[in-house]
């Protein structure tokens, strides 16, 4: 049995002239922006406000609010699992790049930011809901996310990562409204105030088989926490302008996607429940399809499970089984 599985990386600008390839999940943030008549214009105006959120944390020596601007990339992972030349789009994530305008220098940033992945539409959209059909109680399959994250562990500690990028990914996502928050009196001078969630989340659970920790902090300027699932030491390994554009990227995409929460008009206090029926919010300037990117999420499960799960159910078994770092 092939046991070496083959990663492509292919990676496009994302930018106001974007068009989301053909592989691409459309209900990954940034593919949903890109389409319909505004396209254009909410790719405008989401990298204009990336920007003014990361000039509004990285002040210093930036008198004018204007010294930097932030490019991200969007990288696309190919797998390739009996070395045909066959492959099926693994994952797609964001890397950012800051331009400095003062110094001209380009300043490599974290890659990881937005996560996107067939397999775990898969695994919430088809395996999880075909496991509680017609039962009474919600409950969750022994092996739910192996073959996820190990596929994951496996892809970040391949040869092909590590030429590619020089850091472990961290990848940061909105807080859970089903959960509560208490803030601690630990805060970082740009993550800002820490907080620590009362139980663990399923999707906490399912990222930990990724081999990733999770953090919460509500950065300065911000009215809510975001989650930071990483390796290593988030507050030691990366650097200040790096934590910035992740900040201020994925925070941008949660105050259009989850503005009940990322840009409601009260900040988040000491005890905070998230809730996505708050209706003391603002609305950006932003179109969006909130329930068609729910619908496409069923969607594409099941175009994982006929193309990815079922042609190569015996190989991945049999991988999942015996693979260990």
């Amino acid at each position: 049995m092939n046991t070496d599985f083959t990663f492509t990386i292919k990676n496009i600008c994302l930018n106001e002239n974007y068009h989301p390839s053909e592989n691409t999940r459309i209900t990954t943030n940034f593919a949903n922006l890109a389409r319909g008549e505004s396209r254009q214009q909410n790719l405008r105006n989401t990298l204009k406000m990336i920007d003014n959120s990361f000039n509004a944390l990285a002040y210093w020596d930036n008198p004018k609010a204007d010294r930097y601007s932030v490019e991200l990339e969007i990288i696309s992972v190919d797998i390739d699992i009996e070395d045909s030349g066959q492959s099926f789009p693994s994952i797609e994530v964001l890397k950012t790049t800051v331009v400095d305008h003062q110094t001209s220098e380009r300043i490599e940033g974290i890659v990881g930011n937005n996560f996107s992945s067939y397999v775990r539409d898969y695994d919430f959209s088809v395996l999880l809901s075909e496991h509680n059909k017609g039962q009474a109680q919600f409950s969750i399959p022994d092996s739910f996310g192996d073959l996820h994250g190990k596929l994951f562990k496996y892809f970040v500690n391949s040869t092909t990562y590590k030429k590619h990028f020089k850091k472990t990914p961290v990848i940061c996502l909105s807080v859970s409204d089903n959960k509560t928050y208490l803030r601690t009196g630990n805060q970082h001078p740009l993550l800002g105030v820490e907080y620590q969630p009362n139980e663990s989340s399923l999707t906490e659970q399912y990222f930990k088989k990724m081999g990733l920790q999770v953090r919460y902090f509500m950065p300065p300027k911000s009215v809510a926490p975001l989650a930071f699932f990483f390796f290593g030491d988030l507050l030691n390994d990366y650097s200040n302008l790096e934590l910035i554009s992740t900040i201020s990227t994925m925070e941008t995409f949660q105050k259009i996607y989850r503005p009940e929460i990322y840009n409601a008009n009260a900040v988040a206090g000491n005890f905070y429940q998230p809730n996505l029926k708050n209706q003391d919010h603002s609305l950006t300037q932003i179109v969006y399809d909130r329930e068609e990117r729910n619908k496409l999420s069923i969607k594409q499960g099941k175009f994982t499970e006929e193309n990815f799960i079922k042609p190569y159910q015996k190989i991945l078994t049999q991988w999942s089984a015996n693979y260990a770092l």
